[in-house]
């Protein structure tokens, strides 16, 4: 990578993370050299490997080959197999699906078979929802009805896979992806018809605080989210649970009020033009997403036993926490606020257990170590803000990390997470480091074996001008 001498500007730069898989197939087995003089590496197990070489990882790898930058200009970046093709369809479902096929091109791109499983909480997973909430409100377009029937929901969501995976995408969404045929039923929701909805609800005011959402606004002072919010409400019938303004809920109530908010989707689907739509629901996702950490965290009971008395650098409590956060970001990428919602998280479970130390100083853990790693030891965050994966011929796929290298993961306060707020004053994005901090190079090294798939990386730092 290519460090600009300007007052550390180049901290600032996105890194535009372009991807290509030369063979699916082909594995590389990868010596990296052996640097013995830090302790710490989050981005790699603390202790080398007796034997040669791993097995292939079943899921996307965590750890890239470091590849150093060719020498001359790089060959077109195109997704390998499969091929595009012409799928079979149920022939059971009335739509004509080339009226949203500019949303059903995004989404196809979006959960590209290569990346769907990695980039599934972030991309694909937003990206599908709001198709299917697309095609909900473009559906019923001819009819007063906001929702399709049971069997209709059924064959029209296995045809959107199969086109879908024709483009390109993963044959594997409906398991990634927590959205299913049965959000296009409206479930449970008292309210399915136009007639019912407008009459109801205030629509011009639902239509207006949704049609122009500002996406740095609205996660921290929305005006979307509660007019949606409002709609569901009064169509699910739950006034009467209301207290405080906050709905007092059971497990029947989340799932009249899930259901509703699907049918609120529809009609806003209905009344805005595609494009609008699918950017209104990319960012109430983004504001979702990005409240907790998507990351399976198990108990750190080795973590705990070895950092429970340490008050300074230590190898084998660095060691331990170094080989479980190895494991945990092997599991895909995250957003730069994900991993703070990440590290307070195993944070506070670790001084639950009794860790009271700040163990990410001492063992010099940062942000980018909890997001699957690519270059060594450059992490790739992803942006908070909703992204889309990008084709060209030049780059081919490509999508933009927010890599705010060398900026220490956050210890929490207490082993209480329940007050965490990404909006709060105080606890914004940390800042970016200083140059006095610039001399701290930790996880760079230790020997090891991999076998992955062959996958070639370039960072590419555009300036902003």
């Amino acid at each position: 990578m290519v460090f600009y001498g300007f007052a550390g500007f180049w901290l600032h730069l996105p890194l535009q993370f372009a991807i290509w898989l030369h063979s699916f197939y082909t594995v590389l087995s990868l010596q990296a050299a052996s640097d013995p003089s830090h302790i710490s590496s989050a981005s790699l197990l603390a202790s080398p490997p007796k034997s040669g070489t791993f097995e292939p990882f079943e899921i996307p790898p965590s750890v890239i080959p470091n590849f150093s930058f060719p020498v001359g200009s790089l060959p077109p970046m195109y997704p390998a197999s499969p091929l595009n093709y012409d799928p079979v369809l149920t022939g059971r479902c009335p739509a004509n699906f080339s009226a949203i096929s500019s949303i059903v091109e995004l989404t196809a791109s979006d959960c590209n078979h290569q990346f769907a499983a990695i980039l599934g909480n972030v991309i694909c997973c937003p990206q599908f929802s709001s198709l299917l909430h697309i095609f909900q409100g473009f559906h019923s377009i001819n009819s007063d009805k906001l929702i399709l029937q049971n069997a209709v929901a059924d064959d029209c969501f296995q045809d959107i896979v199969s086109i879908l995976a024709g483009k390109g995408a993963s044959m594997s969404i409906p398991t990634i992806c927590p959205t299913k045929a049965s959000n296009l039923t409206g479930g449970s929701c008292p309210v399915k018809d136009i007639t019912s909805f407008e009459k109801t609800v205030n629509t011009s005011k639902l239509l207006e605080a949704c049609s122009t959402i500002d996406q740095l606004k609205e996660c921290c002072r929305p005006i979307c989210q509660p007019a949606v919010m409002e709609a569901v409400v009064k169509i699910s019938g739950m006034q009467s649970f209301m207290n405080d303004n906050k709905i007092v809920e059971t497990s029947d109530h989340v799932d009249v009020l899930n259901d509703c908010k699907g049918v609120v989707y529809a009609y806003i689907s209905r009344k805005l033009t595609h494009d609008k739509a699918n950017n209104a629901f990319r960012i109430l996702s983004a504001c979702k997403v990005n409240k907790a950490c998507p990351l399976s965290l198990k108990q750190p009971s080795e973590v705990i036993a070895a950092c429970k008395n340490v008050a300074a650098p230590s190898p084998s409590c660095c060691s331990s926490l170094n080989t479980y956060i190895a494991g945990i970001q092997r599991q895909m990428l995250i957003t730069n606020k994900q991993a703070i919602m990440c590290a307070i998280t195993l944070g506070s479970m670790l001084r639950k257990g009794g860790v009271m130390t700040n163990i990410y100083e001492l063992c010099d853990v940062d942000l980018k170590d909890f997001s699957l790693q690519a270059m060594g030891p450059e992490g790739c965050l992803l942006q908070s803000l909703p992204a889309d994966m990008k084709y060209d011929n030049s780059s081919g796929l490509t999508f933009i990390c927010d890599l705010r290298d060398n900026i220490e993961a956050p210890w929490p306060s207490s082993s209480s997470i329940t007050s965490i707020s990404l909006c709060a004053p105080e606890m914004s994005l940390p800042a970016l480091p200083t140059s006095q901090t610039l001399h701290n190079y930790g996880r760079r090294g230790y020997g090891m074996d991999f076998i992955v798939p062959i996958l070639s990386v370039v960072f590419s730092a555009q300036f902003l001008l």
